[in-house]
């Protein structure tokens, strides 16, 4: 077989041919991994009786969004694992603890905990574009990378 047989060959929505490789490159991609955690926080900066000035807890829902170029042999941007082992310090950071007692937090309103998160978390080869937190299943806030 020549080296034009040993490429995988794929067809767009005509019918034109595309090696694999290719397509691979030309996309922009992007992959999402979701984590949660349990905890309790008090806003310190809303108005009197505001609701949110008072100490409660959410189960936050934290989706990483992470970008870049498929490897060609392997088919994936990165191995969902990887994004598991680099989270996991700052879940055990935050998991069951009250936020407000911790460095960087003592205001932690889901767009400051987003940003928060954002600046921590690092991984090898690829770039962390946004970190999305839900702390109730209709309420939430996206911190970019850019």
């Amino acid at each position: 077989m020549g080296s034009a047989g040993s490429r995988r060959e794929a067809f767009d929505s005509h019918g034109r041919t595309h090696h694999s490789c290719a397509m691979a490159k030309a996309r922009r991609t992007e992959i999402r991994r979701d984590f949660r955690f349990e905890a309790a926080h008090r806003l310190p900066k809303v108005p009197p009786g505001h609701k949110c000035g008072r100490m409660h807890g959410h189960s936050f829902l934290v989706t990483v969004v992470v970008g870049g170029e498929v490897d060609p042999e392997l088919g994936w941007i990165l191995d969902f694992a990887e994004i598991d082992e680099a989270i996991r310090p700052l879940r055990e950071r935050l998991d069951h603890y009250t936020l407000n007692d911790i460095e960087g937090l003592e205001n932690p309103t889901s767009e400051l905990l987003a940003a928060w998160i954002l600046e921590r978390l690092t991984l090898p080869r690829v770039e962390v574009r946004a970190i999305e937190v839900h702390e109730t299943c209709c309420a939430a806030s996206v911190a970019y990378a850019y």
